[in-house]
């Protein structure tokens, strides 16, 4: 089949939660099809020439359109006046919708992948269209509204962070007028988990087809990675991420006030490294208070990991599955997760991982593996198996496969 996938950014190399489904699925199916891209950079996101010259060694094309940066005056102007959520604006540029009316005329495409919500407004002009034109495929990220909804639910409870909460009320309301009227346009809709597939057909009325998000568990072998250093030196709590991602900056920020103070003083040695690019003012503020290490952009998350005591995923907002929690259980790491962090997983506590909600019962949770090595060690090897099963690119991709050979058929 010739494949056309539409990602924001850059997929290569892949070092977060899109850029790692995207580049896992497109470098799966370039296997086996004729697989093109086309790339929207974000604003001083432009990929090293040395990226590029990767993929295209893999695909059949690879473009990369620059978007421009959005002024704080434009944003608020277009927040204030315009019926589309902020997501769906901020990355807007015409180059790159001319550079997609140009890949549509110069080949037939059998399917286009639009990944994530932030270019579907690309994609509209051809959703009209009849015609035998290629099967346009959306692959929901994150369901979009529920995500808005859990953010605003979780905000709304600290005075401090009403004006945040008013801006995520507001993007709920135009983000489920959005998913509502544009989803069901599309011939097909991916999502992440049974639980998303659940809040879009309740939403948008479409059916989604869940292909989880996955790793390459051969690359993601702990054997491969040597350990941080620092990381390994004393026992250590990892917790990695996007850290502008604002369930993230959440999940860091909570784990530090309400749950870290617990772990310390039963193991007064035990550090919290907060390892991920673009961390906010607010969790810069957490570097060096009572044990804490914010590194910021790093190299590699692996060493981070394979280091680790124990690998956390404080996540209280947001939707889809979490790829941070197959990274650590890959690398055979022992996770402790809230519920709502690795839900969509099949994971079961106790045995893969260990879950819990409450701040004491999480501080717990990651005391006991601090203090009981092996049992730890046993923990993270039933996760990295379980992994292996289920969750391989190898695994998932003949989904996706399978989806456009349906959607070649015709109804």
């Amino acid at each position: 089949m010739r494949l056309l996938f539409l990602t924001a950014p850059f997929p290569y190399p892949p070092r977060q939660g899109a850029t790692l489904r995207s580049w896992g699925f497109i470098r799966e199916l370039a296997r086996r099809h004729e697989v093109h891209l086309l790339a929207l950079a974000p604003p001083g996101q432009r990929p090293p020439p040395e990226a590029l010259d990767f993929v295209r060694r893999h695909l059949a094309s690879a473009v990369v359109v620059p978007a421009p940066p959005r002024s704080p005056a434009r944003r608020l102007r277009q927040l204030l006046t315009r019926p589309e959520p902020d997501v769906v604006l901020r990355l807007w540029t015409p180059a790159f919708a001319r550079a997609l009316a140009e890949a549509l005329s110069a080949r037939t495409f059998d399917a286009v992948q639009v990944v994530g919500l932030e270019l579907a407004h690309f994609a509209e002009p051809f959703l009209h269209a009849g015609g035998s034109g290629p099967a346009w495929v959306y692959d929901a990220l994150n369901a979009e509204t529920e995500l808005q909804r859990t953010i605003w639910q979780v905000d709304a409870r600290r005075p401090r962070r009403w004006p945040a909460a008013a801006y995520s009320f507001v993007q709920w309301l135009k983000l489920r007028r959005y998913e509502r009227r544009w989803l069901p346009r599309y011939h097909a809709v991916v999502c992440v988990s049974e639980e998303d597939a659940r809040h879009l057909r309740r939403l948008a009325g479409v059916s989604p087809l869940v292909v989880p998000n996955g790793v390459d568990t051969d690359h993601l072998d702990p054997r491969r990675f040597a350990p941080q250093p620092d990381v390994a030196r004393e026992p250590a709590v990892v917790f990695v991420g996007k850290m502008d991602f604002r369930p993230n900056v959440d999940g860091a920020r909570w784990f530090a006030e309400e749950i870290w103070p617990r772990v310390r003083r039963a193991v007064p040695q035990a550090r919290f490294w907060v390892v991920g690019q673009a961390p906010t003012a607010s969790v810069r503020a957490l570097h060096g208070r009572d044990g804490i290490v914010v590194t910021g952009t790093v190299p590699e998350v692996e060493p981070y990991l394979v280091a680790a005591r124990a690998v956390v995923v404080p996540l209280r907002m947001g939707s889809g599955t979490r790829l941070k929690v197959l990274q650590a259980l890959s690398l055979a790491r022992p996770v402790v997760s809230t519920s709502l962090g690795c839900a969509g997983l099949g994971l079961q506590s106790g045995v893969h991982l260990w879950t819990a909600d409450a701040p004491a019962d999480f501080a717990e949770a990651v005391v006991a593996l601090l203090r009981d090595a092996p049992a730890a060690d046993r923990l993270g090897r039933e996760g990295r198996a379980f992994v292996r099963r289920h969750f391989d690119w190898k695994v998932l991709t003949p989904h996706l496969e399978a989806l456009y050979d349906r959607l070649a058929a015709g109804p």
